[in-house]
């Protein structure tokens, strides 16, 4: 994992998606963005120019999954 900025490792600029279970207008939302094939950068939508952590995109798929797992559980 690193908590470097994604950008210092990119040359692009990163096309940032807000998680679709974020909370509206309360603050608690992540975004995510490919860094590069096989990365993932994830933020604090509230503090853009904060730390954000790069995974891996397979730890990503399994986290999305497991949180969807969940999700529906309690449902």
């Amino acid at each position: 994992m690193n908590t470097n900025n994604p950008k210092n490792a990119t040359s692009h600029r990163l096309d940032w998606r807000k998680s679709s279970y974020s909370s509206g207008d309360t603050g608690n939302c992540i975004e995510f963005a490919r860094v590069s094939t096989g990365r993932i950068a994830i933020r604090d939508s509230k503090n853009k120019q904060g730390p954000t952590l790069v995974v891996p995109t397979d730890s990503w798929s399994s986290f999305v999954g497991m949180a969807r797992s969940d999700d529906s559980a309690s449902a």
